[in-house]
């Protein structure tokens, strides 16, 4: 098994078809809770935010699972025939992933993909969810999700508390001090986080946010307030630039920073309200510059995953193989960005449109 691992080729069992925007309608006031996706219609809902009245003030992980999606491992020994095609090898990497809570998420794809081609594995996960997801990992609720295509469980060396919307100790209202759902907590500001990663590991190879919140994403942007609107960004957008910005410094050269974002950047997505989209936007914008400033100044490379199939462009562009890849938007939506229209809308009635089957 040992050898076979060795071998690592990470592969998509999906038939790739451009899909339709018809179906794309979001979900009303549960955004974020769309952990099981089997049609496009669900899937447009599913976009790493969450307004569930629990996590109004906050950000939250991704959560987006689709079970048509299956990756695995394609492993060959090596001591009989040398192996085919490129291998993704992240042994040796060390990776901290913001915005892991549960084991639907963007994230946590993302570090299983990470974990598979070797790579050691923290994350950071939301104050209040934390001793959730830590019980829940000692309870061995998401073991049948650790499951690596190797047949071994993905190991998470280390679980740090992270409130990316707060920078320094200074930053943090008296309100939440007090609040009771951080109580037992500490050193969970980006920069405390960031410094308490250097104290225990000394450096890290990939940085990747998967974390967002807008707390008026069922509002049209007409019906959009200032302050819901400027949390969205904080949340959504600056939280990234913070992150990187204290990690940096511990972030090994030629390292990978990944962060997601998502159609609505560009397209109108009803429904996707709140300033969300614009975060998007400015997610987009500030990774084109990060990629540029960080490249120059630290030789890391700066890409956001305008995603569905995260964990292996992930994997990719965390590795060695995508070296020259920087400051991109990289679109894993089976074409939908390249579409005008919907292939099912009536103006395509008469054509004979190629169908997916499968």
């Amino acid at each position: 098994m040992a050898a076979a691992a060795s071998n690592l080729q990470i592969a998509t069992l999906r038939h790739c078809q451009l899909p339709s925007r018809k179906g794309f309608k979001p979900c009303g006031t549960t955004l974020g809770s769309c952990s099981k996706v089997s049609s496009w219609a669900k899937l447009s809902s599913c976009s790493n935010i969450s307004s569930l009245p629990f996590f109004q003030r906050k950000f939250v992980s991704s959560s987006v699972k689709n079970e048509r999606t299956v990756t695995k491992a394609m492993a060959e020994a090596s001591d009989s025939k040398p192996s085919s095609g490129l291998s993704i090898d992240l042994k040796g990497k060390r990776a901290f992933i913001a915005g892991v809570a549960d084991d639907n998420g963007y994230g946590w794809a993302i570090a299983k993909s990470l974990a598979a081609a070797g790579a050691e594995i923290l994350v950071g996960t939301w104050v209040p969810a934390l001793n959730i997801f830590e019980s829940s990992l000692r309870r061995g609720k998401f073991d049948e999700s650790r499951v690596l295509p190797d047949g071994s469980l993905m190991e998470i060396t280390k679980v740090y508390p992270l409130d990316a919307v707060f920078d320094s100790p200074e930053d943090v209202p008296e309100d939440i001090k007090s609040n009771k759902r951080y109580a037992g907590s500490s050193n969970w500001t980006v920069k405390e986080v960031a410094e308490c990663v250097k104290q225990d590991f000394g450096s890290i190879d990939i940085l990747v946010h998967s974390l967002a919140n807008g707390p008026e994403v069922t509002k049209p942007l007409l019906e959009t307030s200032r302050n819901g609107y400027l949390a969205a960004l904080s949340a959504s957008s600056y939280s990234y630039i913070s992150l990187l910005k204290h990690f940096v410094p511990i972030i090994n050269p030629g390292g990978s920073s990944l962060s997601l974002t998502y159609i609505a950047s560009e397209r109108i997505i009803p429904g996707y309200g709140g300033g969300m989209s614009s975060a998007k936007a400015a997610l987009e914008s500030d990774t084109r510059v990060l990629a540029f400033e960080a490249g120059r100044k630290h030789k890391i490379r700066v890409n956001t995953i305008s995603a569905e199939e995260v964990g292996n462009a992930a994997a990719f562009l965390a590795s060695p193989l995508a070296s020259a890849i920087t400051g991109a938007v990289i679109y894993v939506d089976n074409g939908l960005n390249a579409m005008g229209v919907g292939v099912d809308s009536p103006i395509f009635k008469d054509l004979d449109i190629p169908t997916d089957k499968h």
